[in-house]
């Protein structure tokens, strides 16, 4: 049966400066643990610690430039664009231009503070 999800959860950031979280489907909004679809809007110059998650992260870019570093590459993912993270990855992300980011991040199964292994 459809169920309406009529608002989200705004969880605390993590990182340098404020970020907006909104949990639209996740533990904390919906109790569901299969998956976690979350709307984030980081401001210019926000960064998180590096992480090592055990789940995929998919991120799709909706606005401004989100910069996605791993062991190998460093991805700047633009507006229209989307990155793919795979579990035992390590990943840091931030939004270091004009502008920050707004983005949606998918993560499978959801996100949790004990499975997304953060740097000290």
């Amino acid at each position: 049966m459809a169920r309406l999800i009529a608002s989200a959860s705004i969880i605390e950031a993590v990182g340098t400066k404020p970020k907006i979280i909104r949990e639209w489907v996740g533990r904390v909004n919906t109790d569901t643990s299969n998956v976690s679809i979350a709307h984030m809007s980081s401001p210019e110059g926000w960064t998180e610690p590096g992480q090592t998650p055990e789940f995929d992260e998919y991120t799709l870019v909706l606005s401004g430039c989100l910069r996605v570093e791993t062991n190998d590459a460093v991805l700047d993912v633009k507006a229209g664009q989307a990155v793919h993270c795979l579990p035992g990855e390590w990943i840091r992300y931030s939004s270091p231009f004009e502008g920050g980011a707004d983005y949606v991040a998918i993560c499978l199964p959801a996100f949790s503070p004990g499975t997304v292994h953060r740097d000290e």
